[in-house]
């Protein structure tokens, strides 16, 4: 492992422990050269999820995309990194869960927002807001309708 700071090829092991329920190892590990202690995360590698977008193209399931849509609709509000890391969590395992290699945009979409009406609302009318496309006031307030019916 390359140090960040100093490019340093060697380091020790600190601390190693297992996250996630046990899918990742977290290490905590100390350059042997400037001594700055840095964390590492170990994770099995999976087989690569394509996702179908809406136009039929295929491409990589990209974890930093989702979590940049997700960080979007969350910006202001009082959601942690680890609530949204969570959210990605939960979203990836039920992905693998499916069994399913290929799998829609809309899926995806569909599970982001869910996560994110149990998580906060705002949140969620805003990802909702692009993610559907609202074309006008009445699909937004149409929207806000549901929300409130299910409370």
């Amino acid at each position: 492992m390359r140090c960040p700071y100093c490019s340093h090829e060697e380091d020790k092991v600190i601390d190693s422990r297992p996250t996630d329920e046990g899918a990742t190892i977290r290490r905590r590990r100390e350059c042997l050269n400037c001594h700055k202690r840095y964390t590492t995360y170990e994770k099995v590698e999976n087989l690569p999820i394509m996702v179908i977008k809406k136009d039929g193209t295929r491409q990589p399931y990209d974890r930093d995309k989702v979590r940049k849509g997700i960080l979007r609709a969350c910006e202001k509000r009082s959601i942690s990194i680890n609530q949204i890391e969570s959210i990605l969590d939960a979203i990836e395992t039920q992905i693998n869960n499916s069994l399913e290699r290929e799998v829609t945009s809309s899926f995806i979409g569909e599970l982001v927002m869910d996560k994110l009406k149990e998580l906060d609302e705002v949140a969620y009318v805003r990802f909702a807001s692009v993610y559907r496309q609202f074309k006008d006031i009445n699909t937004f307030m149409n929207e806000l309708n549901k929300l409130l019916l299910e409370k």
